[in-house]
């Protein structure tokens, strides 16, 4: 059983796309990453970096302790190689999946995810003219990155749908909210609305994570304890009996 410690954004519905293509068991564990749930001691012990998603393979392939999983493209990655779907492991096939699992981890979601931040940034946090323009400009190509690479093939890797799809397409989902004309990039429109027809991917975006926070129920003390977790993190400090050679 693979359990996944989630909450309904682009990354954590990555993971659920593929466990529902897939169509193996898992338990959703809810990480309320807007309440701090990623923070606990528990949650920093299978996701260090305090983010979401991470997995935890209960049953793991060499019958030993369970394995706990912690960044994206890690988990897709460890379950499809596992499950032995959607993933290649000859030499040619498997890295022109991952430099594409890569390519979306270190370009897709960080600079679509900045754009997002900059452009809900109110006029009491200064002038965000220059960061709205640097990341608006960086999606747009981002997507003419994804519309050239789709010109000559079906999917990203080539002629099987993979985890490099599955990866980048819910990043996409908002393309309207991103400012994207989809008909600017018609080998992106054919891939995005092929994707959006897979029951599979249907599926894992609808998963949820429990009830969503009605915000008028959150007291102002609560809200003020929230600001001062989630925002301007700095590094947190090491255990003191911590292991240490000279």
């Amino acid at each position: 059983m693979y359990d996944l410690h989630y909450w309904p954004t682009p990354n954590g519905k990555k993971v659920t796309i593929l466990l529902e293509e897939l169509g193996v068991p898992y338990n959703v564990v809810p990480m309320n990453i807007g309440r701090g749930d990623q923070f606990t001691p528990a949650a920093l012990k299978i996701s260090p970096n305090n983010r979401m998603p991470a997995l935890v393979d209960t049953s793991p392939a060499d019958g030993g302790e369970p394995i706990g999983v912690f960044e994206s493209g890690a988990i897709m990655m460890y379950l499809a190689e596992k499950e032995g779907r959607f993933w290649p492991q000859t030499v040619r096939g498997k890295y022109e999946v991952a430099q594409w699992v890569m390519w979306q981890m270190a370009n897709q979601g960080p600079k679509t995810g900045e754009r997002g931040h900059f452009g809900r940034l109110g006029p009491e946090h200064g002038d965000q003219a220059y960061a709205n323009k640097r990341f608006t400009d960086e999606v747009h190509r981002l997507y003419g990155v994804l519309n050239n690479r789709l010109y000559d093939r079906r999917y990203l890797a080539g002629d099987d749908y993979s985890i490099a799809d599955m990866i980048s397409y819910p990043w996409t989902v908002s393309w309207k909210l991103q400012g994207i004309d989809l008909n600017e990039f018609r080998y992106f429109k054919r891939w995005f609305e092929e994707l959006s027809d897979r029951p599979g991917v249907q599926r894992g975006l609808a998963v949820t994570a429990g009830p969503s926070e009605d915000p008028s129920t959150v007291s102002p003390e609560e809200q003020a304890r929230r600001r001062a977790l989630l925002y301007n993190q700095r590094a947190r400090p090491a255990p003191e009996n911590g292991l240490l050679t000279i």
